[in-house]
């Protein structure tokens, strides 16, 4: 029998493949780069779970809905927040060691839309980091794990509409490796990195649905990209994330001139769903023609910020910014996509053995809009689940068990100089026409281009530089055919064109045939 292929180290594929090597079954792991190299790691709010006594899954559910703007799939929201428990539980039990209060229990928080404090945060703001130590060491402490580092995903192969193979370029020695399996969970993130601004690590270029939509699964919800209201806005300086916590626990959004101003656009202020911060501090700084405003965590006290944002204070001090003593210069990025490859509640693509957990996937479970922290919760709940589907799927396989080969027909990169200028480019044009406020004639133009694009560099090259372009590109077609597609505002898309909620009840769902005479 096949190992069972993980693609992607974060929260969902680690999990994946502890539950795989839990059940005696053999899983190959393959990351991008280093294990812990993912968004996971970078994860700073927390990990939103009904372990309250005085909070109840109805509470979280009906959160989760509203932020969704009515585009969740109760059935969705439904596991991710009644299995939620058991998996911090597993987390807890695997070493994970979440912050206490002075009582010495878990210590909760309360982000955005969130209606009670049910935020679980470790070491103040470095919650994705100790999820990602203690799933890592988890996942060493089995003797059948095997790792694959510095593995760019290229390919799915399929017959009959079942998988039987996947392609790696090792960018170690620059050739591609093909792996033979009967089921592949992709658990490679979303696509928000192919943003020009953007919070993510360079790594998060969609690459899983890439490949997947390639392989002819349907995506959905591709148009839904949520941004970050607060992201560190200063030159020479990363667009580093400054947490929603900091919001829930009482920093204020300030202009140029030092006013509150969310109060002017929503009842709830600085507690207002992410897509609506985000297009309120656009509509300001339009308003005022200027390129940033200002998070200002003065009103928690000095002492306070230093103990519950370290890396935060710490991460900002390298850039001669002090967020205990003055307000920080912030803007929208990309953060988080709301869409990716359709599965239903157990990872099942419309492709025989190919699975699909985390950011990757689009159980529907975030609508049009994720509420703040489940994206962790997701990753684990939907990571095992993912994991218990295709340890059913395989069993019934009878796939003989055969090396991974080394394919030699690959194109030698000669012009990586031109694809990074058009990696440059199409990011550019994204950030531009498809960020947090859209028109159409922007949308179609980036539809056009990126399409161009594509067609041209749409094979398989020997160099990383080759397989973004692609992937890149590709997304960037998908992204603007979706939102082209919706007749009006919801969630995270938000079009000058059409800002009523128009046509709105439905899924924006996409293969290769959906496209006609595009790719």
């Amino acid at each position: 029998m096949n190992p069972i292929v993980v693609v992607g180290s974060g929260v969902a594929g680690l999990r994946a493949a502890i539950e795989i090597l839990s059940q005696n079954r053999e899983a190959y792991l393959f990351t991008k780069e280093s294990i812990d190299m993912c968004n996971t790691d970078k994860a700073q709010g927390g990990v939103a779970v009904v372990l309250k006594k005085d909070d109840n899954f109805e509470s979280h559910i009906k959160d989760t809905l509203n932020a969704g703007a009515g585009l969740c799939r109760t059935d969705a929201v439904e596991v991710l927040v009644k299995e939620g428990p058991e998996r911090i539980k597993d987390l807890i039990n695997w070493g994970a060691k979440f912050d206490k209060n002075e009582k010495g229990e878990l210590d909760f928080t309360k982000e955005a839309a969130h209606s009670t404090n049910r935020i679980l945060h470790a070491l103040g703001d470095a919650t994705g980091h100790e999820v990602e130590r203690s799933l890592i060491e988890t996942i060493k402490g089995f003797g059948k794990a095997t790792i694959f580092e510095n593995r760019v995903l290229v390919n799915i192969n399929t017959n009959n509409n079942a998988v039987y193979s996947v392609e790696f370029l090792n960018q170690e020695t620059n050739q591609y490796e093909e792996i033979f399996t009967d089921a592949v969970i992709l658990s490679t993130g979303g696509y928000a990195g192919i943003y020009k601004n953007t919070t993510n690590p360079s790594v998060t270029t969609g690459d899983g649905v890439a490949s997947a939509f390639l392989a002819n699964a349907i995506v959905e919800d591709m148009e839904f990209v949520q941004f970050h209201p607060t992201a560190l806005k200063k030159y020479n300086a990363p667009q580093f994330l400054l947490s929603e916590s900091m919001r829930g626990e009482g920093a204020i959004l300030i202009n140029d001139k030092g006013e509150q101003f969310m109060k002017n656009y929503h009842r709830l202020k600085e507690l207002a769903p992410r897509d609506v911060v985000a297009r309120s501090i656009v509509f300001e700084m339009k308003k005022r023609s200027i390129d940033k405003v200002y998070l200002d965590a003065r009103p928690m006290g000095e002492e306070f910020v230093k103990t519950r944002f370290p890396t935060i204070y710490n991460e900002c001090l390298k850039y001669d910014l002090d967020i205990s003593k003055e307000a920080i210069p912030v803007a929208p990025a990309a953060h988080y996509t709301m869409g990716g490859i359709k599965t239903d509640i157990y990872g099942q693509t419309n492709i025989k053995g190919l699975f699909a957990a985390g950011e990757a996937a689009c159980t529907g479970v975030h609508g049009a809009n994720r509420l703040a922290s489940n994206s962790i919760l997701e990753g684990l709940v939907f990571g095992k689940r993912a994991a218990d589907a295709a340890l059913v799927y395989t069993t019934s396989q009878k796939g003989e068990k055969r090396d991974i080969q080394i394919k030699k027909d690959c194109i030698e990169c000669t012009n990586k100089e031109t694809m990074k200028s058009k990696i440059e480019e199409i990011k550019e044009r994204l950030w531009n026409s498809l960020g947090v406020v859209r028109t159409i004639s922007e949308m179609k133009d980036t539809l056009e281009c990126a399409n161009g694009i594509f067609t041209k560099y749409n094979k398989n090259y020997c160099c990383i530089e080759g397989v973004e372009l692609r992937n890149i590109a590709l997304l960037s077609v998908l992204i603007a055919y979706s939102a082209l597609e919706r007749k009006g505002s919801i969630g995270a898309h938000y079009c000058i064109d059409t800002p009523h909620a128009y046509d709105n009840v439905r899924h924006i769902s996409v293969n290769k045939e959906s496209l006609g005479d595009l790719i």
